[in-house]
């Protein structure tokens, strides 16, 4: 399989995946009871991340498919994260937790607005352990942000619940972007481990006047 056909099969999976969002979102899957934690939401979340993690450890061709990708373009994707203050805000108005809510709200905002700078100035060979670091912290907002979510009920039984992230459009967070933008992050981790830094050699250089 090409490259190009990798590429259509795996937007017809994204697609297919958002489809199946929208619709056990609407047929309140997600849904349940507030005083439990939202156990199906946090599946739904991993599911893709584990397909993702199968299919790369199962076939080389799709690894190089994955590498194959722009890192700037992926990088850059995660600046619709800045959209992280909508948590914020639910949070000001008492719909979700602030122990949910301030973490994950605050570092979608960081990782939003930093990722067009790191996409332009770090995603270079001679830059990748910073662009591996600024991943890195983009991974641990998003693992942060969905424990919080699953576990926040657990923390504080009488507080409020996370039920408003299991019904549209809050739903396609969890279920769609978070694995989203953790394989993103995977990939562009996975690319800048390949990057060799070029090394200029000394004797290449000329000699000053005055060795001569």
């Amino acid at each position: 399989m090409t490259n190009a056909q990798y590429g259509k099969l795996t937007a017809s999976l994204i697609v297919a995946w958002f489809i199946f969002c929208v619709l056990a979102s609407g047929m309140k899957i997600f849904s349940l009871n507030p005083s439990r934690p939202p156990i199906l939401l946090g599946l739904a979340a991993l599911t893709p991340i584990i397909v993702f993690a199968v299919w790369s450890a199962a076939s080389e061709r799709f690894r190089r498919f994955t590498q194959s990708l722009n890192p700037r373009l992926l990088t850059m994707v995660q600046s619709w994260r800045i959209a992280g203050y909508v948590f914020l805000v639910l949070y000001a108005y008492r719909i979700v937790p602030g122990a949910f809510a301030l973490p994950a709200g605050w570092g979608d905002v960081a990782i939003g607005l930093t990722a067009p700078l790191v996409a332009m100035t770090l995603a270079k060979p001679e830059h990748n352990k910073s662009f591996i670091l600024w991943q890195v912290l983009g991974i641990s907002d998003l693992v942060i942000a969905v424990t919080m979510g699953t576990t926040s009920r657990l923390i504080s039984p009488h507080g409020i619940a996370t039920s408003a992230m299991t019904a549209l459009p809050l739903s396609l967070i969890p279920t769609f972007a978070v694995p989203l933008f953790m394989i993103l992050h995977f990939i562009c981790i996975a690319q800048a481990r390949q990057w060799t830094v070029p090394v200029h050699s000394h004797f290449a250089e000329p000699l000053p006047s005055s060795a001569l």
